[in-house]
């Protein structure tokens, strides 16, 4: 489709703040919609802002999606720690909300739904590689939460609405609202902060990795194609090659960052979040998404961040930049209630100084 109206949900997120940049840079006129959980947690770089749709996801109206061509729904409980703080508020958001939120779309006459799955859908899965046929295993609230979604989006389906599912898998890169709860970021964090990289499993899940920046420009190269390239269809989001097991990662994070050692947490053990990807369907049925980054590169511009940042460990370990230990501390304060609503006034964006 050519560029036009496009609501962005989770737009001031790790992951939306970079497509909001990368749709405005294709001349996409953007509208977010976010809780702002985590707007004030800002790392290094700028956030593009954007008009926004400010209220609750679980309270948006028909209304509010008249005019929109697409909808790019990144809106989350975001993490498996985060899924599991309140399995019910998880349905709540990632499942009843998003399917929702494709109702009002499709009676708004929005035509394209782009959905941000995971591949944590196949949960344990072990070393066997895995295209977008493998049956789901899904071991968290959160994982469960993206199979029912992708369930009743598909029911959705019809000559006029088009729902698309993109399972990213696990991501990493830089952004100005940042996250240290990944394992590649929160890997080099280590590396560079206490000069240690801390493997809090047995080192041995295996784990496919993608930058934001390539996630952003399958979002795009998905948005852009023609109907019946992605009409209903799940697409992996990746690069087959990369699929890691944890313990590669380290070896790669001990490469870029000088003098860090590699320890493992004494109460870590295995993992039964592990699965190998295969991706070679979004590199046949988009042609446009053209990845550029590998998890080498990508440690490389982390830890360069960290270094502009003078990040510490009280930086990353704190709720800044973990999004359950943020949402615990809002909890706490009683900013928040039991349902993640606001209690209090939202913030308001407020753009930090670069730092260079």
């Amino acid at each position: 489709m050519p560029p036009g109206r496009v609501l962005v949900t989770g737009h001031h997120g790790y992951i939306g703040s970079i497509l909001v940049r990368r749709l405005r840079e294709k001349s996409y006129e953007v509208v977010g919609l976010d809780s702002d959980f985590y707007l004030q947690n800002r790392f290094v770089g700028t956030v593009v802002e954007v008009p926004e749709l400010r209220k609750d996801l679980r309270d948006i109206t028909g209304a509010d999606l008249r005019g929109f061509d697409a909808v790019l729904h990144l809106a989350a409980l975001s993490n498996d720690p985060l899924g599991n703080l309140n399995p019910q508020l998880t349905y709540e958001i990632n499942y009843k909300a998003t399917v929702q939120l494709a109702r009002l779309a499709r009676q708004a006459g929005v035509r394209r739904f782009l959905f941000s799955s995971s591949c944590s859908m196949y949960g344990r899965a072990g070393a066997e590689m895995l295209d977008e046929t493998a049956a789901f295993n899904p071991v968290t609230p959160y994982a469960e939460s993206k199979v029912l979604a992708e369930k009743a989006l598909s029911d959705l389906a019809d000559k006029n609405f088009s729902p698309v599912f993109l399972r990213n898998t696990t991501a990493y890169g830089v952004s100005a609202l940042m996250r240290f709860d990944i394992v590649l970021n929160n890997l080099v964090a280590w590396a560079y902060s206490t000069g240690r990289v801390l493997i809090q499993s047995d080192g041995t899940p295996w784990r496919p990795l993608i930058h934001i920046e390539d996630i952003c420009g399958a979002f795009i190269a998905a948005l852009e194609a023609p109907r019946d390239a992605v009409h209903n269809q799940a697409f992996n989001v990746g690069l087959t090659q990369e699929n890691y097991q944890v313990r590669e990662l380290a070896s790669i994070v001990q490469e870029t960052v000088p003098g860090c050692v590699i320890e493992y947490s004494p109460n870590g053990g295995p993992d039964p979040r592990s699965y190998r990807v295969n991706f070679s369907k979004i590199t046949r049925m988009l042609p446009a998404f053209r990845p550029k980054w590998n998890v080498r590169l990508g440690a490389q511009e982390i830890y360069a961040a960290c270094q502009k940042a003078k990040l510490t460990v009280q930086d990353f370990e704190g709720p800044r930049f973990k999004r359950v230990l943020q949402i615990q501390t809002l909890l706490a304060n009683g900013e928040l209630d039991s349902w993640l609503r606001w209690t209090s006034a939202r913030p308001q964006a407020v753009q930090m100084p670069t730092v260079v």
